[in-house]
Order: C-alpha cells, then sequence, then structure tokens
C-alpha cells in the first residue's frame, strides 16, 4: 500500500514551515520544535492549550534503507542516506496533512478543538500528554486490572 507523500520532494525544513504556517492561520502561537534520533516534536498554544506533536521518525540504520525492496541487495550509502530522507519528508508531509485536517474540521464545525486535540494537549501538572497520561489507564481497563476512574493525577482533579 502507498503512503501519502511517499514521493515527496518537499524538504523538511519546508514542512515544518508549513507547519508553523497553518497552525498561526488558525490561531496558534507560541511554537516550540526539537529533536533527538527517531522523534521530533512539534509543541504550540491554541485556544489556551499547550499542544504537542510527537513525530516517530526512522533510524537510518533501519534494515528497510539499507536493502532493496524488491532483490533485497545491499544498498550504498549514498542510497541508505537517500532513502531515509525521503522517509523523514513523508512523515513531516504526512504530521501536516494530519494537523491540517484537525484545525480545518474544528473550522468547519464538524468537530470541536477538544475533541480534535485532546490526546495532544498537554498537562500542565504532568508535563505528559492527556493521550500518553490515559493510554495506560485505558488499556488496564480493558485488561480487566484497574477499578480505578480515568482522570487526570493532580491537586484538584477529584474536587
Amino acid at each position: 500500500m502507498a503512503r501519502y507523500a511517499e514521493t515527496t520532494s518537499v524538504p523538511v525544513d519546508r514542512s515544518k514551515a508549513e507547519i508553523e504556517a497553518v497552525l498561526k492561520r488558525y490561531g496558534a502561537s507560541e511554537f516550540l520544535y526539537g529533536s533527538k534520533p527517531g522523534l521530533a516534536v512539534v509543541q504550540f498554544v491554541c485556544r489556551d492549550r499547550m499542544v504537542r506533536f510527537t513525530l516517530p521518525l526512522p533510524s537510518e540504520a533501519d534494515k528497510e534503507f539499507h536493502q532493496t525492496e524488491r532483490r533485497k541487495t545491499r544498498r550504498s550509502a549514498d542510497a541508505v542516506l537517500k532513502a531515509w530522507e525521503q522517509a523523514c519528508r513523508q512523515r513531516w508531509r504526512a504530521l501536516l496533512l494530519a494537523i491540517k485536517a484537525k484545525l480545518e474540521a474544528v473550522a468547519a464545525g464538524i468537530a470541536e478543538f477538544e475533541d480534535e486535540f485532546l490526546a495532544y494537549v498537554v498537562d500542565p501538572t504532568t508535563n505528559g500528554t492527556v493521550g500518553d497520561l490515559l493510554r495506560t489507564q485505558l488499556e488496564q481497563r480493558y485488561l480487566g486490572h484497574s477499578t480505578t476512574l480515568l482522570g487526570l493525577p493532580g491537586p484538584s482533579w477529584r474536587q
């Protein structure tokens, strides 16, 4: 199955700039970008909420970049770098698409901001996203291991 933007030639820096421009157009501010091997972060404030997207990025060491897809023959170092960069460009374009779709759904009245972005909102007490905080609790509830209520930890969450 083909991935969205898998053959894009748009550089990562341009995708980042487009993400910021889209976010500004919909009222976001206070932008922060960060990266480390295998992960990039885009953070911003919108509607008085800190929002954070983490973008998993491939490792240049991944097997998929070192072998050709069809014949499984070894690629040259230049070909490995080119394939890895392409995969990174694709992921940044996909993130742009996801953010645009969420913002446009809110603007068109299809969804509420909180519904589209809740998993990515940063809890000011823990600095984790709501999705990170609730994912484990929800999994435990589905496994029948927890009887605690789903909720954010913090000084006033049960008041």
